[in-house]
């Protein structure tokens, strides 16, 4: 494949400017737990338009379309043209973050690779390097954004599609607050609209933080932080995993029935995650008494009292982590795999939203990746994200991909599936578990044919 030409670099501002009314949002510890780890990168392939859907993009050429309606957008999301502020307090020799909203702009970089296809990125068994090439930002950590964007934005024109791949910085927005922005954008620009005044169907961000008034004084001293050094996984492969609405039904209906009439309602997504931590495991040959874990990223916008909108602008959730042996998951079966993801969730509970706050003030806990990776299967994102949505006013999207950022071995990534109630898995994962699932019967039988 070809290397990636860069045609322009411009910087996006919100226009008109923003008011005052906000110029400054205080970070909280879901925010500043992530000041060492990546941003998320996430990004959307389309077919190319025709030239009748380029005509209809306001008469200008696409490209300088999406720079006009990111930029209409970005007055609604405001806060991601600022930086981030890193202020040290000398009286107690720790360091605090805020959120400037000072409308310093995001990157946007026109891109082309001429000689690549939509079939290039999506036929091969294994996702193809080129795709991390189609974001910005790669090996950047979260606390840059005190002086690097918080917003970059790469347009790859391909020989018969276009890439729209976005990085955000993950200590001002979650996955929920990533596609809330990304679905908006997208409406703005197939609604030809560049007047951002103009109501869509997606509601406006919501920044308060008043909800953790009672428990927390802004802004949060954490101590000096210590990036050390640049995590490196070893070599590894992402495939993308395929599960039909049917198979999924299945899956769900064999773990419900494995545990009986326990009072236990496993749900689809759970029932999923324990088949692929099972295969995982299996395809390792971890030894019996290995202990392992699965970490998966809760959200807790409706967990905690009273709820936050959908709308809340910054992170909501929690890392919840399943420990067992590696002989005692595949002793049990599928349900029992489950029934650990369904227990593990229940308990995050608003009270426990609570505790974590607290004792996190007292001791604050700084991720990096090499102390979220050990012996460790994670999964991210949501099958409920609206991705296929997505429509710039030219067609929907027609896959999904993710970024180099925050992957290690044992990185599985969930999307919805282009079919409604199908799920995809990004896997990342070394070659040699890869082939192993491959070649594991009972995994495979649970793919969509």
């Amino acid at each position: 494949m070809s290397q990636i030409r860069f045609i322009s670099t411009s910087t996006i501002r919100a226009t008109p400017s923003p008011n005052e009314s906000t110029r400054r949002i205080e970070l909280t510890p879901w925010d500043l737990q992530l000041l060492l780890v990546n941003p998320i990168q996430k990004g959307l392939l389309f077919l190319k338009p025709t030239p009748s859907q380029e005509k209809e993009l306001k008469g200008i050429n696409l490209i300088d379309h999406l720079k006009t309606s990111l930029s209409s957008t970005l007055h609604i999301f405001y806060p991601l043209v600022g930086r981030l502020v890193m202020v040290e307090n000398d009286d107690d020799k720790t360091t605090s973050f805020f959120l400037d909203c000072n409308n310093l702009g995001a990157q946007f970089v026109h891109a082309v690779a001429d000689d690549v296809t939509v079939a290039d990125i999506l036929e091969p068994i294994y996702v193809p390097d080129i795709v991390n090439s189609l974001f910005l930002m790669n090996g950047v950590l979260n606390y840059e954004g005190i002086s690097k964007p918080l917003l970059a934005v790469q347009v790859t024109e391909l020989a018969d599609g276009i890439f729209i791949g976005c990085t955000l910085n993950h200590c001002v927005v979650d996955g929920t607050s990533f596609w809330h922005f990304f679905n908006t954008w997208s409406e703005i620009s197939r609604g030809n609209s560049t007047d951002p005044t103009i109501p869509t169907s997606q509601s406006p961000p919501n920044f308060q933080r008043c909800f953790l008034d009672d428990i927390i004084n802004f802004p949060i001293h954490i101590p000096f932080l210590e990036p050390g050094e640049k995590f490196i996984p070893p070599p590894l492969k992402e495939q993308v995993f395929h599960f039909s609405r049917e198979k999924i039904a299945q899956l769900k209906a064999k773990a419900n029935a494995e545990m009986g009439t326990n009072n236990v309602n496993i749900s689809s997504l759970q029932a999923v995650l324990g088949h692929l931590w099972r295969s995982v495991i299996r395809s390792q040959r971890c030894s019996a008494n290995k202990e392992i874990h699965y970490r998966v990223l809760v959200g807790m916008r409706r967990r905690v009292q009273p709820p936050l909108p959908d709308e809340y602008l910054g992170n909501a959730v929690l890392f919840g982590t399943v420990t067992t042996t590696a002989g005692n998951l595949l002793e049990h079966g599928l349900g029992w795999a489950a029934w650990q993801m369904n227990k593990m969730i229940a308990s995050q509970t608003a009270e426990e939203v609570r505790k974590y706050v607290k004792d996190w003030m007292k001791a604050p806990k700084i991720f990096k990746l090499s102390s979220l990776t050990s012996n460790a299967i994670g999964t991210g994102s949501s099958p409920r994200f609206n991705v296929y949505g997505n429509d710039f006013g030219w067609g929907r999207p027609i896959a999904v991909r993710s970024g180099v950022g925050n992957k290690f071995d044992g990185k599985l990534t969930v999307f919805p599936g282009v079919e409604e109630g199908s799920m995809d898995f990004e896997a990342c994962l070394s070659p040699e578990t890869l082939q192993a699932m491959m070649d594991d019967a009972e995994f495979m039988e649970a793919l969509a044919s």
